[in-house]
């Protein structure tokens, strides 16, 4: 039997485009257009600082392939029982097209690819992080739609008009179950928390952009403002999840990494104001950079 809403935001019935042997996961598409945006984005403002062209993508080859492992290893260690517990499939932590990737083993691990490329391009890793802040919550805004086409991230059953209608799903297939009618089966209407997430994220990114332009920062805070920023919409959006997650003292495990996060996030706030303030004048000047030669120089 299936259930249908008379008015609701739909989900998609299939999750993947097949081409011969290729085989198109349209979450794995959504998050590449997030890292492709995040490069752009952070490379005009990288170059309106006098870096050199290009150097941001020369970076992501070591910044995104880290935070890929990082968000995956997140993902497996806080949820363990599908690979490690009673009839799991350890290999199934190979298949990142199926969904689960943790953002804040993303961005850990993203920090120390960056941070090793900096190195290695000479360039400064304050400015990097500084330019990069505004982008990042771009790239989770797009990522996020990869849990629309996989019909997952929502919360608790809803009649709201933006209710989003959820399939029950076939992971391995990477499409909607079907039932003796041949109709993809409805398991009802959801509030659609990657919805939700998607535009706090773009929200975030714009409070960036103002704090940015508005405001004289020494290099770092901007990215101390996205660390502790997000978590604050984070943990609201935790606690209308229904999915199974690890419960510690009655909450979500991503409630107090959330809370965990945050202080991080003022920790770089204060460290990296304490280290010291721009000396140019005027608001947005914190990461003027020097090229010579395709390197960069304070």
């Amino acid at each position: 039997m299936t259930f249908s809403a008379p008015a609701a935001l739909p989900s998609p019935e299939v999750g993947a485009l097949s081409l011969g042997p290729l085989t198109l996961h349209a979450y794995a598409l959504c998050i590449l257009a997030g890292i492709m945006a995040a490069v752009w984005i952070t490379q005009k403002r990288l170059s309106a600082r006098g870096g050199a062209d290009g150097v941001v993508l020369d970076i992501a080859l070591w910044a995104v392939p880290a935070g890929i492992i990082g968000a995956r290893l997140y993902h497996v260690v806080t949820t363990p029982e599908p690979y490690f517990g009673e009839g799991g499939d350890l290999l199934a932590a190979l298949q990142l097209w199926k969904g689960g990737l943790g953002i804040w083993g993303a961005v850990a691990g993203g920090a120390l690819g960056a941070w090793i490329a900096c190195r290695r391009y000479d360039v400064p890793f304050g400015a990097l992080a500084s330019a990069v802040a505004p982008a990042l919550p771009v790239a989770q805004a797009i990522g996020r739609w990869g849990n629309w086409f996989n019909n997952e991230l929502y919360g608790r059953p809803t009649d709201l008009p933006w209710g989003l209608e959820i399939h029950r799903w076939d992971t391995g297939a990477a499409r909607a179950v079907t039932g003796a009618d041949g109709q993809a089966v409805v398991l009802g209407t959801f509030h659609p928390i990657f919805l939700y997430e998607s535009i706090f994220l773009l929200l975030l990114a714009v409070v960036l952009l103002v704090l940015d332009r508005r405001t004289s920062l020494a290099p770092g805070q901007l990215f101390g403002a996205y660390v502790a920023g997000y978590p604050v919409g984070r943990i609201v959006l935790e606690t209308m999840r229904t999915d199974h997650a690890e419960v510690i003292l009655g909450q979500r495990l991503n409630v107090w990494t959330s809370l965990a996060v945050f202080v991080l996030g003022l920790a770089i706030w204060v460290i990296a104001g304490r280290r010291g303030r721009p000396s140019s004048s005027g608001p947005g000047r914190e990461n003027n950079l020097t090229m010579r030669e395709g390197k960069v120089s304070t």
